[in-house]
C-alpha cells in the first residue's frame, strides 16, 4: 500500500499528450476511497490529482515558507524616552574624565554618573528599536503556488512523509482518502475512533508524548508549550468535521479552496502527513488544473512541468544516443618538465652525471677516513708516542725535504756567482 514514483521515458521528448501520459504512469493512476464507517471497506476510486506528480522543489518550498512566515509578525520597539530620562550634561574636558553626559545634583549616589549612552547603567540600548522596520515579504504569486504543488506532491511519498517524523506504518495508503461521511462526524469520541480505524492515531500519540516546555522566556508569554505537528485533515464542507477534531493534539484541519504553504510543509520540511475527504480530493484537479486543462480557479495559472521526464540519469548518459553525439575522450595534457637545479637537488645532479654518485661516495670515504687518522694522532700526542706516518704522509713529507735542499742548493749558487 505505498505510492511508488516511476518516471516513463520518452527518448524524442516529450509532447503535451505523452506529458500527460506521463503523470498518470508516473504514479498509480485510481486511489482508492474507504468507508468512514469501516476501514477495510472500499466505496470506490478516484484518479489522482494531476499535481501529485508536480515537481518537487525543496529550495522552493524553504525560501516561500521562510518569507511567507514572516507575514505575521507584529512590529515591537522599545520606548523612545528608554534611557534618556536623566537630567544629565557632560562634564567637557579638563577634568580627567571621560566626556559622556553625567547625572546632575549632589547628595545622592546616582550624581555624576555616566547617562544616556549605551554602556552606562540605566542608558539607552544601542540603536533603539524602531516599528518601521520591514516586517513582511512580498512572495511572487506563482512561486508560492509552485511551493505549494510541490509539498501536495511530497505528501503523497510514504518515504518523504516518514522521513519528516509521521507515523504511518499502520496506514493503508498514502493518500488516504476517506468518504465525505467523516466531514458529518461532530462529537471527538468518534473522530478519535476514526483516527484508530484508519491507524491514523500512532502520529496523535507521538505528538502527545513530544509536547514539552518551552524554552526562553515565550513560557511567560502565553506559549508555554511545544509540541510537533500531527495529521492534516482537508475536507471539502464543514458538517461538524471541524468541532469533532479541532481539539484533537496535533491534528490540524483546512478546506481545500484555503490550502496554504504553512500547514503543508510546517517549518518549510515537505512530507505533510494529510488526510482527504473525497469531496476535497476531487476538487484538486478543478483548483491546481492538469497538464492539458488549465486551473479553473487560479487566473493564468498552469501547473508546473518536470524538467526531466527520465530521472534516471546515469541509463540517459550511458545511452547510444548520447555516447554517439560525445567527443572522443581527451588524453591528459602533458606538462613541461620541471627544470631543476643539479648543484641543489643531487637526484638530477646524478640523472646529468651518473659518475658523481661515486665521487660523492668516494668523498664521504675519504672524510671518514680523515677523521680516523686525525683521531688517532690526537691519540699518540695524548700518550706521547710518536704518531705512525701514512704512505701518503711519508711521501709529502720526503716531497717537502726534497724541495727544501732543492731551494738551499739554488740559493747557494746564486750567491756563488
Amino acid at each position: 500500500g505505498e505510492v511508488t514514483s516511476t518516471r516513463a521515458s520518452f527518448p524524442q521528448g516529450p509532447s503535451v499528450l505523452e506529458i500527460d501520459v506521463m503523470a498518470q504512469a508516473a504514479a498509480r493512476p485510481l486511489v482508492s476511497v474507504r468507508s468512514a464507517e469501516k476501514e477495510t471497506e472500499v466505496v470506490g476510486q478516484v484518479p489522482l490529482p494531476t499535481v501529485f506528480v508536480a515537481p518537487i522543489r525543496n529550495d522552493l518550498v524553504n525560501f516561500v515558507f521562510a518569507n511567507m512566515n514572516k507575514n505575521h509578525r507584529q512590529p515591537y520597539a522599545v520606548s523612545k524616552k528608554a534611557g534618556m530620562q536623566h537630567s544629565a550634561e557632560s562634564w567637557g574636558t579638563g577634568r580627567a574624565v571621560a566626556r559622556i553626559p553625567r547625572i546632575s545634583g549632589g547628595g545622592t549616589h546616582a550624581a555624576g554618573a555616566g547617562a544616556f549612552g549605551n554602556m552606562c547603567r540605566g542608558g539607552r540600548m544601542f540603536a533603539p528599536t524602531k516599528i518601521w522596520r520591514r516586517w513582511h515579504r512580498k512572495i511572487n504569486v506563482n512561486m508560492k503556488r509552485f511551493a505549494v504543488a510541490s509539498a501536495l506532491a511530497a505528501s503523497a511519498l510514504p518515504a518523504l512523509v516518514m522521513a519528516r517524523g509521521h507515523r504511518i506504518d499502520g496506514i493503508q495508503e498514502i493518500p488516504l482518502v476517506i468518504s465525505n461521511g467523516v466531514e458529518t462526524i461532530t462529537k471527538t469520541a468518534n473522530a478519535i475512533a476514526l483516527l484508530k480505524r484508519f491507524g491514523a492515531h500512532d502520529d496523535v500519540e507521538r505528538v502527545k508524548a513530544s509536547r514539552k516546555i518551552r524554552c526562553g522566556k515565550g513560557k511567560m508569554r502565553n506559549r508555554r508549550y511545544v509540541q510537533r505537528r500531527g495529521p492534516l485533515i482537508v475536507y471539502n464542507e464543514d458538517n461538524g468535521i471541524v468541532r469533532a477534531f479541532r481539539n484533537i493534539p496535533g491534528v490540524e484541519l483546512c478546506q481545500i479552496d484555503c490550502l496554504g504553504l504553512l500547514k503543508l510543509a510546517p517549518g518549510g520540511h515537505l512530507g505533510r502527513f494529510i488526510l482527504w475527504t473525497q469531496g476535497a480530493f476531487e476538487k484538486l484537479d478543478s483548483i491546481y488544473g492538469t497538464y492539458q486543462e488549465a486551473s479553473k480557479k487560479k487566473k493564468r495559472y498552469t501547473l508546473p512541468r518536470p524538467l526531466m521526464t527520465n530521472t534516471d540519469l546515469s541509463r540517459i548518459i550511458n545511452s547510444d544516443e548520447i555516447q554517439s553525439r560525445l567527443r572522443p575522450k581527451k588524453s591528459p595534457a602533458r606538462r613541461p618538465p620541471l627544470n631543476r637545479n643539479p648543484l641543489r637537488n643531487f637526484n638530477f645532479l646524478v640523472k646529468l652525471n651518473p659518475y658523481a654518485k661515486i665521487q660523492r661516495q668516494n668523498a664521504l670515504k675519504a672524510e671518514e677516513q680523515a677523521k680516523e687518522r686525525k683521531a688517532a694522532k690526537l691519540e699518540a700526542v695524548r700518550k706521547g708516542v710518536k704518531p705512525e706516518l701514512t704512505k701518503l704522509e711519508k711521501l709529502d713529507k720526503e716531497m717537502m725535504k726534497k724541495r727544501a735542499e732543492s731551494s738551499k742548493a739554488f740559493k747557494e749558487r746564486l750567491l756563488a756567482q
